[in-house]
């Protein structure tokens, strides 16, 4: 059952401001600007189009092993947990965030599993208007443009927020609660080499990602001594995919049990890099 209770939240089919959660499920009740009105979660117009172009509707548990276990370029050669899952996004020792596989891309959006291929959570991009849909259909403008994501569990009850406000250079994503409170920020210190991050929270240091590579692939997670405590490891679906598709897809391995507020900028973080960084290549 989820925690989460009954209130207005961002849309996380992003087609209105906000929709209500009953406290169990999405209703199709909507509100923009503080007017109220209706409006089912079913796909339409330009998102009745992306849903058709997307791929990998079906959760194959053997991919899902792969991208843990394999070697190479197409696993994270995890050989087993740090400690004990508990079987949601705050407490699993592994979480695998594969973005959807889409051949036009207008929402950014996420499915995160368990190492055993359980869902357990999602990532959907919400406040877009359909002039910002349509403009990330013509153009390659996407750095320019707010994003702002919501993560929810396995119910479906929103857990976090994230913010990435229009950037030039360098980035910053704000995390927050389900009610739009300010848990923390990841920085983006440098352009130039292996990109760098900040996490902090009520003015704190609490830790880093340091990309490993200059492609800003695969990541290291610090805590404020520099002792490293988790890791983002990107995994390679296939050349189709690839080059015909925006997906990326990630294994977060925590190597110990992480305290609030440093856990949620770590769980924040495998969606973060990516549309901090990787969004504008797209």
């Amino acid at each position: 059952m989820s925690t989460t209770p009954a209130n207005w939240h961002p849309d996380p089919v992003g087609r209105h401001q906000l929709r209500y959660w009953d406290g169990a499920n999405w209703t199709e009740h909507v509100s923009d600007n503080g007017v109220a009105g209706v409006d089912p979660m079913q796909p339409k117009g330009l998102d009745r189009v992306e849903s058709a172009l997307t791929f990998g509707k079906d959760v194959d548990p053997n991919k899902i092993a792969q991208q843990v276990a394999g070697t190479g370029y197409r696993g994270a050669g995890v050989a087993g947990a740090a400690f004990q899952g508990g079987g949601g996004l705050f407490s699993e020792p592994i979480l695998v965030v594969n973005q959807k596989a889409k051949l036009i891309e207008l929402n950014n959006q996420y499915t995160v599993f368990n190492s055993q291929g359980q869902q357990i959570g999602s990532v959907n991009e919400v406040g877009q208007s359909k002039a910002k849909k349509a403009m990330r259909l013509l153009s390659n403008l996407d750095q320019y443009m707010t994003h702002k994501l919501l993560i929810s569990d396995a119910n479906g009850a929103p857990v976090l927020q994230l913010t990435r406000p229009a950037k030039v250079f360098k980035s910053t994503v704000i995390v927050s609660d389900p009610n739009g409170a300010e848990i923390g920020k990841i920085v983006q210190d440098n352009v130039f080499g292996k990109i760098h991050f900040t996490l902090e929270a009520g003015g704190q240091t609490l830790g880093s990602i340091n990309a490993e590579n200059w492609r800003a692939w695969n990541f290291r997670i610090d805590d404020h001594t520099g002792q490293e405590v988790a890791r983002i490891t990107k995994t390679f679906e296939g050349i189709a995919k690839a080059v015909f598709t925006t997906a990326d897809n990630y294994v977060v391995q925590m190597h110990t049990q992480l305290p609030q507020p440093f856990l949620s900028l770590v769980v924040a973080a495998a969606c973060s890099v990516d549309t901090a960084l990787k969004q504008d290549d797209k």
